[in-house]
């Protein structure tokens, strides 16, 4: 089922179960690779979630700002992107230009992500996709600035986002973690993967 909100693209149930579990096995070499870390904001404090990358390049924050970079804080590059989700991209975005960033995000019990707009790519002509995996999120959709009303969608697993168009620059964000409503994480929790074209 597909919902437009907002200029929002959200696929509801795009991954049947079995989908889900093929996306999850090929994050599993990714995530041993380039384990899940906890970056800080450029305000010194650190982020409510666990973070790693795949692609090319990887979202990055620190004291300097907000970033691409080349390499996991280990010194060891990025893995590659698994072909489970790039044929995700394929399907709803099309093949012509690939993601050079798979964002993976973890958010435990107590995570949740600010409003916050995607904009420290190069060209925004391209779609964010949002994946997400595990427990349900209430995701939260604003404007094109900061302020005004906003509307809310839980989003569970198997559902894909597409924030392209009029969406691409839009205030968005995940105001709480519905715990224990999936069972495909062992311990719980939500993956989301978000790919992003970055040059």
């Amino acid at each position: 089922m597909l919902l437009r909100m907002r200029g929002f693209e959200i696929h509801k149930e795009y991954l049947d179960v079995a989908g889900q579990h093929e996306v999850l096995e090929a994050l599993r070499p990714v995530l041993r690779a380039a384990p899940l870390y906890r970056p800080d904001t450029p305000f010194g404090k650190p982020m409510r979630v666990r973070m790693s990358s795949a692609g090319r390049l990887g979202w990055y924050s620190d004291r300097s700002g907000y970033l691409y970079v080349p390499q996991h804080p280990s010194g060891q590059a990025w893995p590659p992107i698994p072909a489970p989700v790039l044929a995700i991209w394929e399907a709803l975005v099309g093949p012509d230009r690939l993601p050079d960033c798979c964002l993976i995000n973890y958010y435990d019990e107590e995570a949740r992500m600010g409003l916050h707009q995607d904009r420290d790519e190069a060209d925004f002509s391209w779609p964010v996709l949002s994946v997400s995996l595990g427990d349900d999120a209430l995701f939260r959709m604003g404007n094109e600035t900061r302020g005004g009303t906003t509307e809310s969608v839980w989003l569970a697993s198997g559902d894909v986002v597409v924030m392209g168009g009029p969406a691409r620059l839009t205030y968005h964000g995940v105001d709480r973690i519905r715990f224990g409503s999936s069972r495909l994480l062992p311990k719980g929790g939500r993956i989301n993967l978000t790919l992003r074209v970055v040059t």
